[in-house]
């Protein structure tokens, strides 16, 4: 049934002379005829006796209109929604950990309390998976740390990042060949953009590290790392800041290699871009160069 077809049908309720009706809308006596004709057949009822050129309202056609009356209204009422406001909505969209851990909460919150109408459904998984579901459709938008190839996903650069080596050991050399590093390895979970982007950028070397844990959340590694000084982590410099401004860890510089990565925003080349999806895609894009150039 059409918002249209409910319209006429209760307008004649009101008054079951057609002409009138047509009159008062500024359409055909025909329009109307078809499209009660329409909503008849979509609900397998006659909703109305036909009398000479008028339609009187059937006991089938009370109890329709008694029964979806209020209904109509609070719909009809809503129906310029968004007219009234472009910006409401809500939108699915995940960060891949180091994004969604230090860079995207505040982010989100500055979001949500300057749009009122506007509400975000924030995930939190590691980029390979990301992906999968912006693929899908299950996402709107995303933020990940891993490389991105996909020709059915649009990717944006939002900021530079570096992942660095540390270690509690104070006594380890501050600069050096990573394959020297004699200490256990904790590094994030296959799938990881962080994890990904280490073994990339390492290469073969990776076969020579005694990699010896994997771990799902940051907190855990670093905690792993300072209890430990026989351990060392890659891990993004934004995710230990405080660690090293308080001499909880140390970075070792790594000679000959470089861990510089990207982060990028993406989304499903198909992805209808309403002005809610743009105005935060500009919202995010504004706040990151504001805090981070």
């Amino acid at each position: 049934m059409t918002l249209k077809e409910l319209n006429f049908f209760y307008k004649l309720c009101e008054n079951p002379t057609v002409s009138q009706v047509a009159n008062e809308l500024d359409i055909s006596q025909s329009a109307i005829s078809i499209a009660i004709k329409s909503l008849e057949n979509k609900l397998g009822e006659t909703l109305f006796d036909r009398v000479g050129k008028k339609l009187i309202l059937n006991e089938r056609g009370r109890y329709f209109k008694d029964v979806t009356y209020e209904h109509f209204i609070a719909i009809y009422d809503n129906k310029s929604l968004f007219q009234k406001n472009k910006l409401a909505g809500k939108i699915k969209i995940a960060s891949s950990k180091t994004i969604g851990n230090y860079i995207m909460p505040n982010i989100y919150f500055d979001f949500m309390c300057k749009y009122k109408d506007v509400s975000l459904d924030i995930y939190s998984m590691n980029s390979s998976l990301i992906i999968e579901k912006i693929l899908e459709g299950e996402l709107d938008l995303a933020l990940i740390e891993a490389p991105c190839d996909n020709p059915n996903i649009i990717k944006q650069k939002i900021l530079d990042d570096e992942l660095i080596v540390v270690t509690s050991d104070k006594n380890t050399p501050k600069e050096t060949y990573i394959d020297a590093i004699d200490k256990k390895w904790i590094l994030r979970e296959i799938g990881s953009g962080t994890r990904d982007t280490f073994i990339k950028h390492i290469g073969s070397i990776a076969d020579d590290l005694n990699i010896f844990m994997h771990l799902y959340e940051f907190d855990e590694i670093k905690k792993i790392i300072i209890e430990n000084c026989d351990t060392v982590t890659a891990i993004s410099k934004v995710a230990v800041k405080k660690e090293l401004e308080d001499k909880e860890l140390f970075q070792i510089k790594l000679i000959n290699i470089s861990l510089k990565r990207e982060f990028n925003l993406i989304y499903h080349k198909k992805k209808v871009q309403s002005l809610l999806f743009k105005t935060l895609v500009e919202f995010i894009n504004t706040q990151i160069i504001k805090k981070y150039s």
